[in-house]
């Protein structure tokens, strides 16, 4: 007994930790809609401002009133009023692509802004770190841990009371189920709104302060794997209870204790299985809690009074404007194929190969959300299952690379079957969330594993070899790389243009009215997820193939993430669109990759900005560039012909 009591004690602060995250999430889905993933991003900020705040000789009390009082407020206002006010109305995809670029762009831009450098022994706000305050059954709780515990069962409470009592409660809560409702009773949903952002952010503030001193250094990477632990107990609490929340976390954290305590120590599955447990709680509530077992999203009963949605689909354009951005493109796609068998240098070559490999994983984003509405954050985990299944083929069965690749992408299209069996019944951030815990625990359990990922030394894969002709050179490569592009992006727009493609777009329309009229959308959410899966294997397979040797750490779930918003950003709806967010993407990592290594997340920056955008043209920002150079196109030609009749 006293051994199982000192396991679970140590989980109590850990708990509480996740529960203020988990309460902050809570508050700003219950308040706004919204599921707010860069919560942890803006805690990570507060706590940069208030480490260096201190550093440059500000008192403890200024730096604290500064990150949790001015920057953190004044964050959640400007993000209401330039973002999230525009979302109330949209479906789950607009409201997550914005939030899933704040995750990138806001530690992004404090690393630039404050430099790389490490930071070592972040501030505690109140109580000594250092100093024992409470000893419980031989555990030593110091300052922060205290500290910490205290004030979460207080904000929490605090926050359930005002949720619970008040009339700013009511009235938040109002404005998420209908904000012209609201209006009609005399609400001003438009400063609820931004009331509610600016309480949540005001608490991720407070809890970036907070959390800091658990770790030895101050990094973003410690706040997004609490947000994703966080998530599981919003989850325990259904994202609408905070008192359960509270409980959830700090049961969670003494399960973790606890697992970590029994389970054997120096084996790769007893170290990965504790920092995966949120994860697998997480995986588990979405799919078995008959709350999330909803495949449509809730709809505001006065939507129409709202202004449409811009629209994705490409208008009807005149002959003329038609063929002649068809040959613009082919023209394009030929001198392309020229240059890179030509005169670009080996080095380039490799990069834009890069960018062929990834627009083969990107396609599966286009096929999977694009086509069918259905949003996955693990398509990385599935390109990893391809990369790692061809080099193990390839290392102890002797196997070609390129048979290889055709079972990698075999495998991986099981593996999304498996995940989308459990997931049928759910839909938008759910399914969301779903794909991420199984991206976590294959990242954290199963990638680490030397049959698998082999973890962070990885494996290698050689290049393919035709016969006796060796792909071992750039060039030849490239050419394999495009013909399998060619291949799936011409599989891809048969699948569009066919009846599955039809159906794919009633679903992404109506899931119930595409069910009333005999659509069996369970086997096209199954077909589609494997499809999906398979692309982005053989794409993986590809990336792993040319690199030469790859890591779990290619294939974490934060790279999921970043392909989201990167295929978002160009265009999700169209194959182009993958082709280009591939192509730029690579091309762009390695123009970076020459700058000082301050700007080492520009990159990111740059796309996670361009997903900010994606409120006001879903379409992606070049597919509206391109939109809107036709339309000039169209208009030109019908003054030209207006003027010659």
């Amino acid at each position: 007994m006293s051994q199982f009591v000192a396991f679970a004690l140590p989980g109590v602060p850990l708990g509480c930790v996740f529960a203020l995250m988990g309460a902050g999430l809570v508050l700003t889905y219950r308040a706004s809609g919204v599921f707010n993933l860069a919560f942890g991003a803006q805690a990570y900020a507060s706590a940069l401002i208030f480490y260096v705040s201190i550093n440059n000789g500000w008192p403890k009390w200024a730096a604290a009133i500064l990150a949790i009082a001015v920057v953190s407020p004044g964050l959640g206002l400007l993000l209401d009023r330039v973002i999230f006010r525009y979302t109330r109305t949209a479906n789950q995809f607009v409201k997550l692509v914005p939030a899933l670029g704040l995750l990138i762009v806001l530690p992004s831009a404090v690393q630039m802004i404050f430099g790389d450098q490490t930071r070592l022994s972040p501030p505690s706000l109140l109580l000594d770190p250092s100093r024992v305050y409470l000893r419980v059954a031989g555990f030593a709780v110091n300052g922060t841990e205290l500290s910490t515990s205290v004030i979460t069962v207080l904000a929490v409470a605090f926050l359930w009371g005002i949720l619970k009592f008040t009339r700013l409660g009511l009235e938040m809560r109002s404005v998420v189920e209908s904000p012209k409702l609201a209006q009609l009773h005399g609400i001003r949903s438009d400063l609820v709104g931004a009331d509610a952002w600016i309480l949540s952010s005001l608490f991720a503030g407070l809890a970036g302060v907070l959390l800091a001193p658990l770790y030895a250094q101050l990094s973003s990477l410690n706040f997004t794997d609490l947000l994703i632990a966080a998530i599981a107990c919003g989850a325990l609490g259904s994202f609408v209870s905070l008192p359960l929340t509270l409980i959830g976390g700090v049961l969670m954290g003494i399960f973790q204790e606890l697992i970590s305590g029994y389970m054997p120590s120096g084996s790769l599955i007893s170290s990965g299985i504790p920092s995966a447990f949120p994860f697998i709680i997480l995986f588990g509530l979405l799919i078995a809690m008959p709350r999330f077992r909803i495949r449509r999203e809730v709809s505001d009963p006065m939507a129409n009074c709202e202004p449409p949605q811009p629209c994705m689909e490409s208008p009807r354009r005149p002959t003329l404007v038609f063929v002649g951005s068809r040959v613009v493109a082919a023209v394009l796609a030929l001198a392309f194929g020229v240059s890179v068998l030509t005169w670009i240098p080996s080095n380039w070559v490799f990069t834009l190969c890069l960018g062929v490999a990834y627009s083969i994983i990107f396609l599966s984003i286009v096929l999977l959300t694009g086509m069918s509405g259905q949003i996955s954050l693990a398509q990385a985990t599935f390109a990893g299952i391809g990369a790692f299944t061809a080099g193990q083929l390839a290392i102890h069965f002797g196997l070609s690379v390129i048979a290889g690749t055709i079972v990698g992408g075999l495998i991986a299209a099981v593996a999304g079957i498996l995940l989308a069996f459990p997931t049928l019944r759910l839909g938008g951030i759910a399914l969301a969330l779903s794909t991420l815990g199984f991206a976590l625990v294959l990242s954290d359990v199963i990638f680490p594993l030397s049959w698998a990922g082999n973890g962070g030394s990885g494996i290698t894969i050689p290049r393919p070899q035709l016969g006796a002709i060796s792909l071992e050179g750039n060039r030849s490569f490239m050419i394999l790389a495009i013909v399998v592009l060619v291949v799936i992006s011409v599989a891809v727009a048969l699948i569009r243009s066919g009846t599955v493609g039809r159906e794919l777009a009633a679903i992404r329309g109506s899931e119930v009215g595409a069910e009333s009229i005999g659509i069996n959308t369970r086997r096209l959410r199954l077909l589609t997820m494997a499809l999906a899966a398979g692309i982005a294997g053989i794409g993986g397979a590809i990336y792993g193939s040319l690199e030469g040797s790859v890591s779990s750490n290619d294939f974490n779930y934060e790279i999921s993430l970043i392909f989201v918003v990167v295929v978002a950003t160009v265009g999700v709806r169209t194959i182009s669109g993958a082709i280009e967010a591939g192509l730029a993407y690579a091309v762009l990592s390695q123009l970076i990759s020459t700058l000082p290594s301050r700007y080492a997340s520009l990159l990111a920056f740059l796309f996670g900005l361009a997903a900010l955008t994606y409120v006001r043209h879903p379409e992606g920002v070049v597919g509206y560039v391109k939109r809107s150079v036709l339309d000039i196109s169209e208009s030109t030609l019908s003054r030209l012909r207006r003027g010659a009749a």
